[in-house]
């Protein structure tokens, strides 16, 4: 499995185990937002990466599934506006693309779960209390490998 296929899976997971687990059929309504383009997400193959995990879990798009895609261009000052778009949406989820599009989901809304596909600093950037408890809304993998770096002690 290589990179794209394991985030897709998992994005998918976080957004849609509880639908899975409703014993009744429910269209799932997801947010996406992406800070940057809608060109940019399809040319690295995000999105694409995204339906398609979700597909594999058994969702279409038309038939048990909404995706409510939205995308900032690169620009911070349309983030606040998307994030309360998809929140006023009454989506089930919302997976939140960049940093600055987790920011304004953040501050948009603490009762709609939010899924981040990668975070680089979820506990620096205030998204979660602590990576073991992140005691929010907000959840998701992150590539923080402290470990991986020196301890403080040899420096």
């Amino acid at each position: 499995m290589d990179r794209r296929e394991f985030l897709s899976a998992s994005a998918a997971t976080f957004v849609l185990a509880p639908a899975v687990a409703q014993a009744q059929p429910k269209v799932a309504r997801v947010g996406f937002l992406a800070f940057g383009s809608r060109q940019s997400s399809l040319e690295t193959g995000r999105y694409q990466a995204f339906t398609e995990g979700l597909h594999e879990l058994g969702y279409v798009e038309g038939k048990n599934l909404v995706v409510e895609a939205r995308f900032a261009d690169g620009k911070n000052e349309g983030l606040p506006a998307l994030a309360a778009e998809l929140v006023g949406l009454k989506v089930d989820v919302i997976v939140g693309v960049g940093t600055p599009a987790l920011r304004a989901l953040h501050h948009a809304t603490r009762t709609v779960p939010v899924v981040a596909p990668i975070a680089a600093d979820p506990v620096g950037d205030r998204f979660a209390a602590s990576l073991s408890r992140p005691d929010g809304n907000v959840t998701g993998l992150s590539v923080m490998a402290d470990e991986l770096g020196p301890s403080s002690s040899s420096c």
